[in-house]
């Protein structure tokens, strides 16, 4: 059975508290049924300029804050919080405050964490991959044993909570989202999340053209395999999410879809059938979400803010079909 569409919107920036709302309000208004951040720390610098990563200036516990404070509607979430930049019992109960007093509008995204140089930065020592996931799994026991209620006795590698009971409890049950490129990320992803994020192997610590080709049509499908392999019977409840980073509606689109092949060393006709990349027309893109959806089973798509109002008239189409 085909999950109906839904379409998120990620945003880093704000110069203002008033552009920050006025930006969650129009995500809501135009019919986005969630609004990200991601969970990155560094302002300008040559530690930012070795990840290439875009700036965010935002801390994400405030602004998610803010946004549910000035909506009414659109879900809140972050695309994915780095659990080693948390103390986890903190990052718990703030998500789950956020949920009480959003009414329940919370998507909690958890991730194992990936730029090397931030970690390096920041005076993180970064572990190698399998330890991360190991600790970003301690962590999510931790956080599913508070959403369920009752006095926590949560004892692992990671965490060692007991003889307190977690609060707030959640309005919605608050649904998780975890996300990754890798198969060891994946299989716990099949295994834990509600939503699982498909994102690039970012084993090069960096965003680069290793991490795009991680993430064609052919590796998408192994990935896929890889979440299946975790979650055995569950996987038909599982909704699939993924990141259109490079999302260009227009009607005129084939200029910017060959600069882009040539960037990441693709055809384009491998650029175009891209998972993480959207193309063409309105009438183009909506099809070929249906094709995705098809093939993957991708169902939830999540634009980056400058294609908010060119992506709207797809959102206004295929919301909830």
């Amino acid at each position: 059975m085909k999950k109906p569409f839904r379409f998120g919107l990620q945003t880093f920036n704000a110069e203002s508290g008033k552009a920050w709302a006025d930006k969650a309000r129009k995500a809501e208004a135009l019919g986005y049924s969630a609004f990200h951040l991601a969970d990155h720390l560094l302002g300008p610098g040559p530690a930012l300029t070795r990840t290439n990563h875009p700036e965010q200036n935002l801390a994400a516990i405030p602004a998610m804050a803010y946004a549910a404070a000035v909506t009414e509607r659109i879900r809140i979430g972050c695309r994915v919080f780095c659990i080693d930049y948390h103390n986890p019992l903190v990052l718990t109960k703030s998500a789950m405050t956020i949920d009480l007093l959003s009414d329940g509008r919370l998507e909690l995204g958890l991730g194992a964490g990936w730029l090397k140089d931030e970690y390096a930065a920041v005076g993180l020592p970064f572990d190698m991959p399998g330890v991360r996931i190991d600790r970003l799994a301690d962590v999510i026991e931790g956080v599913k044993a508070f959403r369920a209620g009752g006095q926590l006795d949560v004892q692992n590698s990671t965490l060692h909570w007991q003889e307190f009971e977690g609060v707030p409890r959640p309005v919605s049950g608050v649904p998780i989202m975890i996300g990754g490129g890798s198969p060891k990320v994946l299989r716990l992803a099949g295994r834990e999340a509600d939503i699982v994020s498909l994102n690039f192997n970012n084993r090069a610590g960096v965003i680069g053209p290793d991490g795009v080709a991680t993430s064609s049509k052919e590796e998408t499908q192994r990935k896929l395999g890889w979440v299946r392999e975790g979650a055995g019977a569950r996987f038909d409840a599982l909704e699939i999410e993924i990141g259109a980073y490079f999302t260009f509606v227009m009607d005129n689109a084939e200029p910017i879809l060959g600069n882009f092949a040539q960037m990441f060393g693709l055809t384009p006709a491998a650029m175009r059938e891209h998972p993480h990349a959207l193309f063409g027309s309105v009438d183009a893109v909506c099809e070929e979400l249906e094709r995705r959806r098809e093939l993957h089973g991708i169902s939830y798509v999540t634009v980056g803010e400058t294609a908010l109002d060119a992506f709207a008239p797809v959102v206004a189409r295929l919301s909830g079909k």
